[in-house]
């Protein structure tokens, strides 16, 4: 419900076997790491067909990208940032869809990420071996990064995704960086708070438009961020009616529940 240029070109089957994990998330206020249990014992096929980009961060580290293209004039983009442990291809089959809705899309490595299956983060290796860290604040200059080269590219301000760790600090990145013209947010919470200070009063008064969802479970967290705000046109909190799913994979190729997601987010895209 709603709260009002290396070129590689494939169209191979891709399968993702995604065994029962535990995910490391963040939690609360104190930077406390929260263990959230999920078993996801289902195969994930897509066909990819995308452009393999890099470019550099500002503190010189270089971040790979998968760039999903349109191939029409004037097409609105979407940069996508992964989940803690992942990568640019939690968004293969997502990143596709979102292509035929219209958008490009460019689908980052943060160098806070690792391994899906035989497919690696090249941002994170770059990054250890250059003796740089990889913890989630230090994936802040390759966000900035990903939205100032496909802003560059399409001469246009884009939309900026993320999912949960990266969906908090594309928040941030909204708020302060003209390139981005609105945001979307899978599982966020005002987890940073102590460092890079609170989102409350940031979003207090935040004019563009937002997307903001989670699992039916933890929803409270996202509301307190934007806990006592008038929303206006374009800003939405949207929370499922069944349990739902923690992070951008809720919109997975055949995820339980997804299409109640896409649903949401399509509707809320096609403001764009």
């Amino acid at each position: 419900m709603y709260l009002t240029e290396n070129k590689r070109q494939s169209h191979e089957k891709i399968s993702l076997f995604i065994l029962p994990f535990t995910i490391v998330a963040c939690g609360g206020s104190t930077n406390e790491n929260v263990i959230i249990e999920k078993e996801i014992d289902s195969i994930v096929e897509v066909s990819s067909a995308f452009t393999t980009v890099e470019f550099e961060a500002s503190d010189g580290l270089l971040v790979s990208g998968n760039l999903y293209e349109t191939g029409n004039e004037g097409s609105e983009s979407i940069v996508l940032c992964h989940q803690a442990t992942f990568n640019k291809f939690e968004y293969d089959g997502v990143a596709e869809r979102l292509v035929e809705l219209g958008f490009n899309c460019l689908a980052i490595d943060q160098r806070s990420g690792g391994p899906i299956g035989s497919y690696q983060n090249e941002t994170t290796l770059r990054a250890l071996e250059q003796d740089k860290g990889i913890d989630y604040l230090d994936a802040i200059p390759d966000i900035t990064a990903g939205v100032n080269y496909l802003s560059d590219k399409f001469q246009q301000p884009v939309i900026l995704w993320g999912s949960i760790y990266s969906s908090t600090l594309v928040l941030y990145e909204a708020a302060k960086n003209e390139n981005v013209k609105a945001v979307v947010s899978f599982s966020p919470g005002d987890y940073f708070a102590d460092t890079l200070g609170s989102l409350v009063p940031i979003y207090a008064d935040f004019q563009k438009p937002f997307f903001l969802t989670s699992a039916s479970w933890e929803s409270e967290q996202t509301s307190a961020i934007i806990a006592g705000k008038e929303l206006i046109g374009g800003q939405v909190q949207f929370i499922p009616e069944k349990s739902g799913h923690h992070g951008s994979r809720a919109l997975w190729l055949n995820q339980i529940g997804g299409e109640e997601y896409w649903n949401a987010i399509e509707e809320w895209l096609s403001q764009f």
